[in-house]
């Protein structure tokens, strides 16, 4: 008998995820929890595996789409097994969802052209919503997906095709050349640059940012790396630099907690958990910040690791949406790429980020003498409506104190 496969509850308060990449497609073999697909969720790429050994004999939900927790994906059966398209409409998308989907449809900015998704078939929010930017009679796209639905690609292809015919240009020349930019090459957004993109500008809308820089001396932290990062090893455990800096931040916030806290129209909110994020740079794809949720109890090896399983899974795409959620304070370290200071951007609702520069030998005056020393540049970019000038120096005063007392 054919197994279903439906949208997993991925975390906490995951309601819904959108299709990113199919990594089996109709008529190959998989395994029993090898990764049939992958999801994105707040900012998340998160692989599912398949429940059982068989062939994927249908697949349900297309790439670009959005899909609720208990919506049918895909059918996975043994090779030749027919499928029972009645079967497909027990707790599936064409059973739960078309209702919201056709609401989210009517909700959306419509033209003349654009006829009723009974007429259609299923109609998704997000081909409904591209359509109707674009000017597009769904009447006038052929169907690719599952018993001719109309898809994200068809009606972009569609958009494509219509603009090359225009322009007397053929469809491949046409990308080149996308409305509204100079020539060049068109890169799509993917799910994470577009989160991104929103968090950021939602971020400089939402509260004054304000810097204040400082340098710390960082010859005694390296000194201890140093003496301990074989010790650590034989753990399992790579002594990064990042460790010490979150180790830092934790003393910080202990001694001013306003600076771990959040604005709200009642008052200041102060977290009773210390909760650090991390940024980790995923190339291309953009960056996320997993969270050492409680950091305040944990000793530097447990920081380590911590630090190194994160990191580790983010950039294998094996985060859960619950390790990216809850943070109270942001470290960037982008002094990994060189850079020696920056203006971060804060991860709202956090009353601050603190950027950390590359770690550099100059030479510094120590008692009027004058010595060179492994100085590191620390951005702090701050919540005016939280911290004010001194409030916000004193935390990172203490930041840069621990630093330079590491015993």
């Amino acid at each position: 008998m054919a197994t279903k496969v439906f949208v997993p509850r991925l975390g906490e308060g995951v309601d819904e995820v959108t299709i990113t990449k199919w990594l089996k497609q109709e008529g190959d073999s998989i395994n029993e929890l090898e990764p049939l697909l992958e999801v994105n969720t707040d900012k998340v790429d998160t692989e599912i595996p398949a429940p059982t050994t068989g062939t994927v004999l249908k697949i349900i939900a297309q790439e670009g789409i959005a899909a609720k927790v208990g919506e049918l994906l895909a059918v996975i059966g043994k090779p030749g097994e027919s499928v029972d398209s009645s079967e497909l409409t027990v707790g599936s998308v064409t059973e739960k969802s078309q209702v919201t989907s056709q609401k989210s449809v009517e909700a959306k900015p419509s033209t003349s052209d654009l006829r009723p998704s009974t007429d259609l078939g299923f109609i998704s929010p997000v081909v409904a919503k591209i359509a109707a930017e674009h000017g597009v009679n769904l009447s006038q796209v052929s169907g690719t997906g599952l018993n001719g639905r109309i898809t994200k690609n068809d009606v972009l292809a569609f958009i494509e095709s219509r603009k090359s015919k225009v322009e007397g240009q053929t469809p491949q020349t046409a990308n080149l050349q996308p409305s509204n930019l100079q020539p060049g090459t068109l890169i799509k957004h993917t799910p994470i640059r577009k989160s991104i993109a929103d968090h950021m500008v939602m971020s400089k809308h939402t509260s004054p940012h304000v810097l204040t820089v400082m340098e710390a001396d960082m010859s005694k932290v390296a000194k201890h790396r140093a003496a301990h990062k074989a010790q650590f090893e034989r753990d399992g455990v790579n002594l990064t630099f990042t460790a010490y800096f979150m180790a830092a931040i934790v003393a910080g916030l202990k001694a001013f907690p306003a600076t771990n806290s959040s604005w709200t129209d009642e008052g200041i909110l102060v977290h009773k958990n210390l909760n650090l994020g991390m940024a980790v740079s995923l190339g291309e794809d953009g960056l996320i910040v997993p969270v050492i949720k409680g950091a305040d109890n944990f000793s530097l090896l447990a920081m380590a690791r911590t630090v190194n399983d994160l990191a580790t899974r983010a950039r294998n795409k094996k985060l859960q949406p619950d390790d990216v959620k809850g943070g109270t304070f942001t470290l960037t370290n982008h002094g990994v790429s060189g850079s020696l200071l920056a203006f971060p951007v804060i991860n709202q609702p956090q009353a601050g980020i603190l950027g950390v520069g590359a770690m550099q030998k100059r030479v510094v005056v120590i008692d009027d003498a004058i010595a060179i020393r492994p100085m590191v540049y620390m951005s702090f970019v701050f919540d005016h409506r939280i911290l004010d000038g001194a409030s916000a120096d004193n935390f990172l005063m203490k930041v840069k104190e621990t630093l330079e007392n590491w015993i």
